[in-house]
């Protein structure tokens, strides 16, 4: 099938099988950013933005991301004021592989394109999809809410 859509700004038309995941698609444009998790919903590495929602792209159909825009952890490390998000993300999380990152960031700039301020609860909400087997959520939810106070309105 046919699918366009737009990966980081830049728009695409693709061939792309029925049954592939929007996950492998991305993986074969050379965005290794969305990880290889569970491949079924629950852990949240393969997070990105599609269409404004931070969605598993494990468990959704590239041709379901036709004329849409999908955003990558790569689409957005760049920009103005990701800085201070990764350095506070890794200074409070003690993380000890970084695997679950890029998909948390990616849940954390969808929750934040919406509510420029969340409360602790409607962050924990945000991140319930989003798995780090190193430190659980509570260091991540820390870091991000000191990270929201460094970066709101940049992103």
């Amino acid at each position: 099938m046919k699918i366009s859509l737009t990966i980081n700004n830049r728009k695409k038309t693709l061939d792309v099988p029925a049954n592939q995941t929007l996950m492998d698609l991305l993986r074969a444009q050379g965005l290794w950013s969305v990880k290889h998790g569970c491949e079924t919903g629950d852990c949240g590495n393969c997070t990105v933005i599609a269409g404004g929602l931070a969605v598993n792209s494990c468990i959704m159909l590239a041709v379901q991301a036709n004329g849409k825009a999908i955003t990558t952890f790569e689409g957005v490390r760049e920009k103005s004021g990701f800085s201070p998000v990764k350095e506070t993300l890794m200074d409070f999380g003690d993380s000890d592989c970084g695997f679950c990152i890029p998909g948390m960031l990616m849940s954390m700039k969808a929750l934040l394109d919406k509510i420029s301020d969340p409360t602790e609860e409607e962050l924990v909400d945000a991140l319930a999809g989003n798995l780090c087997r190193c430190t659980q959520s509570v260091k991540p939810v820390q870091a991000i809410l000191e990270a929201i106070k460094k970066i709101q309105g940049k992103w």
